[in-house]
């Protein structure tokens, strides 16, 4: 067997195949990492005429050093520990000749699988035999971090969409599902944008993520070539909420009259009466602040609020959140539940069999930091997924050797070292 660099087209056919898969493993993202300054190329593992693995290899320039990186690691099956040591041998020859220092991996390695609560489900019986193979291969083991150090994070949250819509929507916890119902109420309406929309998504992550509206715009325009892409967005129809405002209102307004005209007939000595007109008055209270709300709102915004957004990548069974926002200031809105709902309820109705919605820190080591983060997706009845974590193989250790040197020179001249 030998080593080979790849056709965008043979790697596609060979990607496009392969189980499991990653969006992070295709042409597109390659296409889309070029734009974002990286040397991009595919290598596959010939036996005779037939490709036993594959591999997207992003390059880097670290202090003036060529790093590699397989982003969800190898196409290959890692239980076949004598495939995995061919090709090993094989890719870090071609790497070394080249300069390359090292290459990281972070692959679809399954460790354990956790419910919401914390509780493993499910267990890969092979980890420990792939585990060690690996270490013996020469790959060093970053560590097992528990929250976003690594080059993909290490926890992902994925709910099954392979069941009717309604039971997905059972499945999601109670307070949501509330959240859901009353963002519907409220005049929230989704969207299906494009390219054009994107700012949205910008604007709502800017202060979040390190990417730019440039990496959204490359990322839809390679992906939406074979529609593998999708944009989505929610907005408050100001004027159907200043009507349903109005409606509440008016509501309330009768409710409190009736119940003072009871209260006057009753002379004051029925306590039931005067307990629902408390509670009935509260409300009308509330209705009066939510009535001046709309009332603005549609004044300053007649053509709507965007409440939220999200980017998704369509890839074989699977729907990857790639990257969602919302608003702050309207977010009592709840339209970000609204929406990656509706989504999992429309992905449901095409066929595909899951959602990920993308990295959680260590269901059972959070922190308050991304306490929020993980109760929010896992709400969604999804099961949180453990990967084995990055590993790096060095490829040409003269270089890695000065590599390592110059990382720590660096770190020498930073303020405070």
């Amino acid at each position: 067997m030998k080593i080979k660099q790849l056709t965008n087209a043979e790697f596609k056919a060979f990607s496009e195949q392969f189980r499991p898969s990653s969006m992070y493993q295709t042409i597109q993202y390659a296409f889309t990492m070029n734009e974002e300054e990286c040397d991009t190329f595919f290598l596959g593992l010939m036996d005779g005429n037939v490709l036993k693995a594959a591999t997207l290899v992003l390059v880097q320039k670290v202090n003036g050093f060529k790093y590699a990186l397989a982003p969800r690691g190898f196409l290959i099956n890692f239980n076949d520990a004598s495939l995995v040591e061919v090709f090993t041998k094989q890719i870090k020859k071609f790497l070394g000749k080249r300069d390359i220092v090292a290459i990281k991996i972070n692959p679809l390695i399954i460790k354990d699988v956790y419910n919401k609560d914390g509780k493993i489900v499910q267990q890969n019986m092979y980890y420990d035999t792939i585990f060690t193979n690996l270490k013996k291969l020469g790959y060093y083991h970053l560590g097992y971090n528990n929250f976003f150090e690594a080059l993909k994070p290490r926890f992902e949250a994925v709910v099954n969409i392979d069941l009717p819509y309604t039971q997905i929507f059972a499945n999601i916890e109670k307070p949501f599902r509330t959240k859901i119902r009353k963002a519907t109420k409220e005049g929230i309406k989704i969207y299906h944008g494009n390219i054009n929309n994107l700012d949205y998504l910008y604007l709502q992550t800017k202060d979040k993520y390190p990417r730019d509206l440039d990496y959204f715009k490359d990322l839809y325009k390679f992906f939406d070539k074979e529609n593998l892409i999708d944009f989505y967005y929610s907005k408050l129809d100001t004027t159907e909420y200043l009507k349903i405002s109005q409606n509440l209102y008016a509501k309330y307004e009768h409710l409190s009259a009736e119940l003072n005209k009871e209260l006057i007939n009753s002379r004051g000595s029925d306590d039931k009466i005067m307990n629902r007109k408390i509670a009935v008055d509260k409300e009308f209270e509330k209705c009066k602040k939510q009535l001046v709300l709309a009332t603005n709102y549609l004044r300053d915004f007649p053509d709507g609020i965007i409440l939220s957004s999200a980017l998704v990548v369509k890839w074989q069974e699977e729907v990857y959140l790639v990257m969602d926002g919302y608003d702050e200031e309207y977010k009592k809105f709840n339209g970000k539940h609204l929406l990656l709902w509706k989504l999992m309820g429309r992905y449901s109705k095409l066929g595909f069999k899951k959602f990920n919605l993308g990295g959680i820190s260590n269901i059972q080591k959070t922190n308050d930091v991304y306490k929020g983060l993980n109760e929010f997706k896992l709400s969604f009845n999804a099961k949180a997924i453990e990967y084995a974590g990055d590993f790096e193989l060095i490829t040409n250790a003269p270089l890695y050797f000065m590599y390592r040197k110059s990382a720590n020179f660096s770190n020498m001249l930073k303020p405070g070292k």
